[in-house]
């Protein structure tokens, strides 16, 4: 049978014993309310009238006056339509002849006398006959209530045994499947593709065990023909990760170690510990290094270590395992990552490392050697525009103009050279000394002064009212607006303005250049600040080495400052740096 139609059946059940029990339940209960009613209606109603005629007879005086007749017809024609019991309907007729006499207004008293009499006896009568019908009515119904009780009660019993029964054993044709099924998709889950679900019954749930017998089967083949192709994969990922020369760790979201190559180990010198399965706290007990790895915020970060009998460089790499978790809780579902752990791979940049510190020094030496000879050029040109050596024509001083201008950016850019040179091998000298931000700004435009007035760019200077001091080093700082100035020169068209302006904002004061030159497009100047970039130029600007920026940006970070532009097209350019505040 179907398990559609088992619940039917047993839902069916149900209905009919409850229906059952509440059809006895109502017939008795209007069994009992008729006696009631019967009660209330016939005998009660009698005694009330007779107690209204008792009442009149005993507040009046023979002869009864007419008010006091009408009244007492009115209840006798009451009672008259109201005999229920058996000899009720003789009495009421005595009762009838007896205040006939009391009506008679030709009666004698005594004739009167005995007629109330007479009819006191009748209502004793009337009253005594519907008592006893109470009674015995009363009985009835309690004969009733308890034929009733033992009814309801019998049928209550039938019905809870039965109730009892279905909810025991019922739910078993539904829950013992399930619980079948439940147990077969647990095994299932823990890869157990030999479990098989066997259902004596043929209904829905034999269908489902047939489909899940087929399902385990099938699992069962794929497992068994993609296990050895796992195990190869498996066998050459780790092959491949232990042949690579970087240092390469894996660690689960457990914080444990999931591989780690023969690079690594030798690098870190934890060959005889043997970390695979180790938890990174207790290796990281007696491993500085593997704890400095290890540790949150340390990507991108290099290591100096000693290998192979020689200092080697390495570049940490942190990658995150990412693996997807279905969430069914969402409407729609949504297919989630969540970490399954780090890769940490040390890179071996020491031959970069070498290269780097190679064309840092070819850098520094090469423009050492090239300060002298064209120190020498410019004295020469000084020589040739003096008329005491000689007169020049027009031709030949442009010329010498055109020489001397490529040798001061020669000289420049070699100094710039000499800088970087610096700043790559660490070994930027800083004299920090308290100071005023308006003696350095003054100093930066009184060195450009010429070269403005020369372009007709007028320089405004606003400085805000109680700057604080600041711990700096003047030189490099004072170096680093006069390149602001600079580059905001050469992109100025002849007489235009320079806004230059020092404020405090919060505990730092900012130092900003700002022209108003054609701006810088939104996507050089992610890259403003990179060595050797240099924005593309129309032609009529010469562009410099770019190295200006970069070089300001390494003085102004080894002085714990910030660095940053603003620009638009068309609405010109805004070049700031904030150096620390000294505290008051």
């Amino acid at each position: 049978m179907k398990v559609k139609n088992k619940l039917r059946l047993g839902f069916g059940f149900l209905f009919i014993v409850v229906f059952f029990f509440g059809a006895i339940s109502i017939f008795y209960i209007n069994e009992i309310s008729n006696n009631a009613k019967v009660i209330l209606k016939d005998n009660y109603q009698s005694l009330s009238f007779s107690r209204e005629m008792r009442t009149i007879m005993d507040e009046q005086n023979l002869p009864l006056n007419k008010a006091s007749v009408s009244a007492f017809n009115k209840a006798l024609v009451k009672e008259e339509n109201n005999i229920t019991e058996p000899g009720e309907k003789e009495t009421v007729q005595n009762l009838h002849a007896s205040f006939t006499v009391l009506k008679n207004a030709t009666a004698t008293l005594p004739q009167q006398a005995q007629a109330e009499k007479a009819a006191r006896r009748f209502l004793r009568k009337i009253e005594l006959v519907n008592m006893q019908a109470i009674v015995r009515k009363n009985d009835a119904a309690h004969a009733s209530v308890d034929k009733a009780t033992l009814f309801l009660g019998l049928a209550g019993s039938f019905t809870f045994l039965v109730l009892f029964s279905f909810s025991v054993n019922f739910p078993g044709f539904i829950s013992d499947p399930l619980n079948t099924l439940l147990t077969g998709i647990r095994e299932i889950s823990q890869k157990n593709y030999d479990q098989r679900l066997h259902f004596e019954k043929q209904d829905e749930f034999a269908e489902v065990g047939r489909a899940f017998n087929d399902m385990a089967a099938r699992l069962n083949e794929w497992e068994n023909s993609n296990v050895s192709k796992i195990m190869s994969e498996k066998l050459r990922i780790e092959t491949i990760i232990e042949q690579m020369h970087d240092a390469i760790i894996g660690i689960n979201e457990k914080q444990e170690v999931l591989f780690i190559n023969t690079t690594a180990k030798n690098l870190l010198n934890l060959n005889e510990q043997k970390p695979a399965g180790k938890s990174v706290a207790e290796i990281t007990k007696s491993n500085d290094l593997f704890k400095s790895i290890t540790e949150e915020g340390k990507a991108g970060k290099s290591f100096k270590i000693f290998a192979d009998g020689k200092d080697a460089h390495f570049l940490l790499e942190v990658r995150e395992i990412l693996v997807p978790k279905l969430n069914r809780d969402s409407e729609p579902i949504i297919i989630a990552k969540i970490s399954a752990g780090k890769v940490y791979i040390l890179r071996n940049i020491t031959e970069f490392k070498e290269r780097d510190e190679a064309k840092t020094n070819f850098i520094a030496t090469i423009s050492h050697e090239l300060k002298t000879p064209i120190s020498s050029m410019k004295l020469s040109l000084k020589l040739l525009a003096d008329t005491r050596v000689g007169l020049l024509n027009k031709e030949q001083e442009q010329l010498v103009q055109h020489i001397n201008e490529d040798s001061e950016r020669l000289l420049k850019i070699t100094h710039e050279l000499l800088d970087l040179s610096q700043v790559e091998t660490g070994n930027i000298q800083l004299n920090f000394i308290p100071a005023r931000p308006g003696q350095i700004l003054d100093y930066a435009v009184k060195a450009i002064r010429f070269e403005a007035d020369q372009k007709g760019v007028a320089i405004e200077k606003i400085v805000a009212p109680a700057l604080p001091n600041i711990q700096v080093d003047v030189e490099k700082t004072a170096w680093v607006m006069i390149n602001f100035l600079s580059n905001a020169l050469r992109y100025s068209s002849p007489k235009s303005r320079i806004i230059v302006q020092i404020i405090q904002k919060e505990n730092m004061v900012e130092f900003s250049v700002k022209d108003f030159g054609k701006g810088i497009e939104e996507q050089y100047q992610k890259r403003l600040f990179d060595r050797y970039f240099q924005v593309p130029t129309d032609g009529q600007n010469k562009s410099g080495s770019g190295l200006g920026l970069a070089i300001s940006k390494d003085f102004i970070s080894a002085q714990n400052g910030q660095i940053a532009v603003e620009s638009a097209i068309g609405e010109g350019s805004r070049f700031y740096f904030r150096l620390p505040a000294m505290d008051i």
